[in-house]
């Protein structure tokens, strides 16, 4: 999957860790769940803490903190009521 981020970064998914892509997964589903930034931040944070089925901190890449950024711009415009691209 190709992401353009805010910056106009692109972000192609394949440079991810398998253990960021997963992250990544739950973090696309939390993001039309939560009802804070505050919230989305603490899921992040739980999903790199816990790693893929519980096996331990993931650190995150350059990569990964600029579509988890992007995804929480979009967290704050939806919880805004504006339009997310």
């Amino acid at each position: 999957m190709i992401i353009i981020v805010s910056t106009g970064e692109t972000i192609d998914t394949e440079t991810l860790t398998p253990e960021e892509r997963h992250i990544l997964q739950k973090l696309f589903a939390w993001k039309s769940l939560v009802d804070s930034v505050a919230l989305f931040r603490e899921k992040k944070k739980e999903a790199l803490n816990a790693g893929w089925n519980n096996s331990g901190p993931v650190a995150e890449s350059r990569a990964l903190a600029l579509v988890t950024g992007h995804l929480e711009a979009q967290v704050r415009m939806r919880l805004k009521g504006t339009r997310v691209p």
